[in-house]
């Protein structure tokens, strides 16, 4: 059941995903430390979510959440995902403002209280963090990015700003609308986007990861890039409907030449044009078929109504204390 804020509860939760970070918790904790202990008009709360970790990510963790009454470690059943991960730490989240940052410390956590600022001054209920460089990334991954954000915008009914993440500030509405969307496959940036309200950009520099290797290698990036177009977009429908009528045209002047040939006597047919068009038509149909197939999916799973994620553990420092 999602918990709810109270009167006395936090103003401030940092929503922080996990999955093999054991090489960086330790620089996380510190410099999360020094950050919250600034905030002196803020209470602050800690939701580190252990999104099946294959190494000692959840032990320290927990040892974490034992010795610091601001932390709640979760522990998923199984890695599902940074995706659902980040939404079950904003389900647990009872802050009247919410950050998102990742573990690996690209986005810099030393940027809340500016970002809480600018919130403030300009009656925002989302604070985005707009990436203005890419520190320590290879240039097919920058490339690769920018070329994904634009092919989103272009598709998507809803205006994504290009080059930003998850890091960003929320608030509490924002996230309690982000919380009652049911769907698998999940796009948070895209589902805050969505959401509306007024949201203003944070220009800043992003570093280079702290420690270890990404967690999201071309393989899930592909996938992630597929999340966001199918969830945001049915543009890809409407293009495999285009070609299907496109080549339907084409067919029908192929079909006119052919008996114009025939009634002419000049049947002879030339195996390599024959190929082509059976290989072009066929390589279209196999796409179109596969467009289909990917929307079908994706219903197909949003029909099962399955639980987002499932939980094993939920460690507090007042679990010590009792």
């Amino acid at each position: 059941m999602m918990p709810f804020p109270s009167s006395d509860g936090p103003t401030l939760s940092l929503v922080i995903p996990c999955y093999n970070e054991q090489m960086v918790l330790h620089t996380l904790r510190e410099r999360l430390s020094t950050v919250c202990d600034k905030l002196q008009h803020e209470t602050v709360e800690i939701i580190l979510i252990n999104d099946g970790s294959k190494d000692t990510t959840w032990p320290l963790i927990q040892e974490w959440a034992r010795q610091d009454k601001r932390v709640t470690a979760i522990n998923l059943s199984r890695n599902y995902g940074h995706q659902i991960a980040l939404t079950a730490g904003l389900t647990y989240a009872q802050g009247v403002r919410i950050l998102i940052l990742d573990a690996d410390l690209q986005d810099p956590p030393e940027l809340l209280p500016a970002m809480l600022d600018l919130m403030e001054s300009e009656k925002a209920d989302v604070v985005y963090g707009q990436r203005q460089t890419r520190q320590g990334e290879r240039f097919f991954k920058c490339m690769s990015a920018r070329l994904f954000y634009r092919l989103i915008d272009a598709l998507s009914d809803t205006p994504l700003p290009a080059n930003v993440g998850d890091f960003r500030l929320i608030s509490r509405r924002v996230a309690d609308h982000l919380s009652a969307m049911p769907e698998q496959a999940r796009y948070i940036r895209g589902m805050t986007s969505w959401v509306g309200f007024k949201q203003v950009p944070f220009p800043y520099e992003r570093q280079p990861r702290h420690a270890g290797e990404t967690k999201y290698p071309l393989r899930k990036m592909l996938h992630f890039a597929a999340d966001a177009i199918t969830g945001f977009s049915v543009i890809p429908l409407r293009v495999a409907s285009y070609l299907g009528a496109l080549f339907g045209v084409i067919g029908l002047f192929l079909l006119i030449y052919v008996l114009g040939s025939w009634l002419m006597g000049e049947t002879v047919q030339g195996w390599t044009s024959l190929m082509v068009v059976v290989l072009v038509i066929g390589s279209v149909q196999l796409l179109c078929l596969g467009v289909f197939g990917e929307y079908l999916g994706r219903l197909y799973m949003e029909s099962k109504r399955r639980p987002l994620y499932l939980i094993d553990e939920v460690v507090t420092c007042a679990d010590v204390s009792s």
